[in-house]
């Protein structure tokens, strides 16, 4: 029985190491991607940390793994709550959402506000791109990374408004942010850029994300649908997002309403709108620069400058930011979750004064 004792000793001793190990690794992960520990690095040192992160984090992806697959069914999206909004543990806090809501918003601030996987990060390119008429650099010879140019007001992940800086022939500073109308900080003097998008496309645009940076943490579909479906969706659910900033451009003139299918079907019109809107006039060619970079060619082709999130275990050897660009992403979501999505969407904006017939008309019953 002693060499039983001994195994048992062993492997106890074993797992407390990989455990100690684990709980290392994650705090060394965070302190090195948190603020502008990833973007503020150039192109190589991002691409050696990625490299690092994969050699320090193998040993405990069959951990990690084994961990994910006991506590699968009863996995969900980890989030913190601040006056009712709920957020995301890994990159904010109640106390950035505080900081962020109390932020007093500048002349030169532009706010490119979205629910999440909208077609953010696109708008902060063509706005980067139309304020620099089609000649933002982003790169070693730039701007490092867009979020070294853009910070994100209500998470950790980019540079801080303090340092972020000011763009363009009209001084510009642009503002990522997912809050809603609630907690979004509002000043007249500001703009403010919304763009939406269908709530399944959403959806399925969603889970891709989650996937790529939890890998086996990713609770299942059906798990998220709820998630989605629900008063625990990160920065509010899709219908009660979509009504407030609807509300808001339909009755302040600094803020224009933008939809991702839009920006599909006829860029170029959007382009000229959110020109027009920003007070920057463009040439013929420059607007075909801002086009071309602004393209999903040209974005996917430097997609290591406009990844949205830093690198984890599960996403540093290769994980796709910019996954498709379908205009729709309906079809890869099975009919059941999709069902109870736009469901859900239908009874949510029963009240409201959004025209989903105009723009969704499967949202309206």
């Amino acid at each position: 029985m002693i060499w039983l004792a001994v195994v048992v000793a062993g492997v106890m001793l074993a797992a407390f190491a990989a455990m100690l190990y684990l709980a290392w690794y994650l705090r060394w992960e965070t302190e090195q991607t948190s603020g502008m520990g990833y973007y503020g690095r150039p192109l190589a040192e991002r691409r050696l940390l990625k490299k690092r992160i994969e050699t320090y984090s193998a040993p405990i992806k069959p951990l990690v793994r084994l961990l994910a697959s006991t506590n699968h069914a009863r996995a969900t999206m980890p989030f913190f709550e601040y006056e009712g909004v709920c957020g995301p543990t890994k990159v904010s806090s109640a106390a950035v959402f505080e900081r962020a809501r109390h932020y007093r918003p500048r002349q030169e601030d532009v706010f490119v506000v979205t629910q999440m996987r909208c077609g953010t990060t696109w708008m902060q390119q063509l706005v980067y791109q139309i304020v620099t008429h089609g000649r933002g650099e982003i790169g070693d010879r730039g701007q490092g990374h867009l979020y070294a140019i853009s910070p994100w007001i209500d998470a950790v992940n980019s540079v801080s408004i303090e340092n972020a800086p000011i763009v363009g022939t009209r001084p510009t500073r642009i503002i990522k942010c997912h809050l809603p109308t609630s907690l979004c900080p509002y000043s007249p003097d500001a703009r403010y850029i919304y763009v939406t998008r269908h709530p399944v496309s959403c959806f399925a645009s969603i889970v891709d994300y989650n996937r790529s940076l939890l890998g086996p943490l990713l609770p299942p579909v059906q798990t998220l649908a709820d998630w989605y479906c629900s008063d625990r969706m990160y920065w509010l659910p899709w219908p009660r997002h979509v009504d407030g900033f609807w509300n808001w451009a339909s009755t302040r003139e600094n803020v224009l309403f933008v939809h991702f299918e839009e920006m599909k079907k006829d860029f170029a019109g959007v382009r000229d709108r959110v020109a027009r809107f920003l007070d920057s006039d463009l040439a013929p060619d420059e607007g075909d620069l801002v086009t071309s970079r602004c393209s999903f060619k040209y974005m996917k082709d430097h997609e290591e400058l406009f990844e949205m999130a830093p690198p984890t275990m599960f996403s540093a050897a290769g994980g796709e930011f910019l996954a498709s660009g379908k205009e729709s992403r309906q079809d890869d979501v099975t009919p059941a979750v999709s069902a109870q999505i736009v469901r859900y969407c239908r009874q949510a904006l029963h009240a409201s004064d959004y025209p989903a017939r105009r723009y969704y008309p499967d949202l309206v019953d």
